[in-house]
């Protein structure tokens, strides 16, 4: 049997690496083309004019997609991304450039974008088709990376655009364990961001595990929920007090009151938890919003014609 594992293991990791390499592998015309160089060079200066002229040209509009530059190869895009060079980006798109192109890190533009904080750039390439989820030969996603850095504004446009709010980082069934299975609601509250935090549950987020995938997590020894993350790292009432009023179980294993080290408030508001059921109106706010679920949107909450305090409520914001 371990031989099988071994062998299947392997195999899998040698085609992923293969994969990856032959896509990533900078093209022998493409290295050391003056051309590419002078288009990253207007770029880095943020010389969007003189870009747009040389695209205008077909000899350097055949090296728009070209991979090249000092540190980590990649395309004019994906400089201009890094860089925060909005009005290059857009003229880069505008003359074809490849928005979803890969560096050698298999990091598309975007997520070198959001990496860097640059909203801007992150709009520009959302409305040119760029995929939110960033690329699959790349462990992680533009959603992980803007949970970690607790960046709202960028974290809604993703989210907007239709990132996978349940999201996990990509690595192979093998591999998976309870840090595999970390999603962005864990980001979230370990560096307590309590407003990502909100948002992500909004957007539908799993309140128990920060994982939705049940083979994934069948494959952990000893899953975490959220509670429990929260829990374990210190988060303020405000994140279990969220947790709960999205439903989070707080009767799943793990969750022993006499066991964990919290706030006494926080204890106190399990504890009542526990043991108080929840009103009608938080049961049908629950019922309403699971309804809504495959719309996956706040906004769709807005169609309903209920009156307006009502709205908030269903909204958690009140």
């Amino acid at each position: 049997m371990m031989k099988v594992t071994l062998k299947r293991h392997i195999k899998m990791s040698l085609l992923d690496i293969t994969k990856i390499f032959s896509m990533l592998q900078p093209r022998e015309d493409e290295e050391g083309e003056e051309e590419g160089q002078a288009l990253n060079l207007a770029v880095s200066q943020d010389n969007y004019q003189l870009l747009d002229e040389l695209l205008r040209q077909e000899r350097y509009k055949g090296s728009i997609n070209s991979r090249s530059g000092w540190g980590v190869p990649g395309t004019p895009l994906r400089f201009a991304a890094s860089k925060g060079h909005v009005k290059c980006v857009e003229v880069l798109l505008a003359h074809g450039a490849e928005v979803d192109s890969l560096d050698v890190k298999a990091q598309t533009p975007l997520f070198v974008a959001v990496n860097n904080g640059h909203l801007d750039c992150v709009r520009a390439l959302l409305e040119a088709g760029a995929n939110p989820s960033g690329s699959i030969h790349n462990n992680c996603t533009p959603l992980l990376t803007a949970a970690r850095d607790g960046d709202m504004d960028i974290l809604r446009e993703l989210l907007e655009h239709g990132a996978e709010v349940n999201v996990k980082a990509r690595v192979p069934e093998w591999a998976a364990n309870s840090v595999a299975c970390s999603g962005p609601l864990y980001l979230s509250a370990v560096y307590g961001h309590l407003e990502c935090f909100k948002m992500l549950l909004l957007y539908g987020a799993d309140p128990n595990y920060n994982c939705s995938d049940e083979k994934m997590v069948g494959r952990v020894k000893s899953p975490k929920t959220l509670l429990e993350i929260c829990l374990r790292h210190g988060c303020g009432v405000e994140f279990i007090q969220l947790l709960i009023d999205f439903g989070a179980n707080v009767y799943l294993p793990g969750i022993t009151l006499d066991k964990i080290s919290a706030s006494s408030e926080v204890i106190d508001l399990l504890a009542r938890e526990k043991v108080l059921p929840k009103s009608l109106m938080s049961q049908c706010r629950l019922a309403i919003r699971k309804f809504l679920k495959p719309a996956n949107h706040p906004s769709a909450v807005d169609q309903l014609e209920i009156p307006s305090p009502l709205l908030s409520y269903l909204k958690h914001q009140l």
